[in-house]
């Protein structure tokens, strides 16, 4: 995948996170770090709206990417970076967002809460990406 097309993607991605917290629970995402706390509510709302279909291979895998890119559309706004598709393992490419020396799976940290710990918390994740660029 070049560089470009990927930009696009992710950038289609975060704005359809955005599209979807707005029809589904009346939630305005405007790229802003505060925005992020809302994230973690969405997550967990997607699976008390839609119980178990949440939880289904291809939703999580939607979810987990759609606002996994809006994390790191907000990130890019707000410090930069830059994305990377790693293919380091071929069975399971994955996308980060590149920032300095530093690599953030923010379609990870979605996963996380939405799958495997309900108390991680998404924003937390995302402010220690924010403080480790500012030091």
């Amino acid at each position: 995948m070049q560089q470009q097309e990927l930009e696009k993607l992710m950038s289609d991605s975060a704005h359809n996170a955005v599209q979807t917290a707005r029809e589904e629970f009346a939630i305005e995402l405007d790229y802003s770090a505060q925005s992020i706390r809302a994230v973690d509510d969405l997550l967990l709302a997607f699976v008390e709206k839609y119980q178990d279909k949440a939880l289904e291979d291809s939703a999580v895998f939607t979810l987990c990417n759609i606002y996994g890119a809006y994390l790191g559309e907000t990130y890019r706004r707000l410090v930069s970076g830059e994305w990377r598709y790693d293919q380091t393992n071929p069975d399971a490419p994955f996308v980060v967002l590149d920032s300095g020396e530093h690599s953030y799976a923010f379609a990870g940290i979605c996963y996380e809460r939405l799958v495997n710990d309900s108390h991680v918390s998404v924003k937390a994740y995302f402010d220690q990406a924010l403080q480790t660029k500012t030091q």
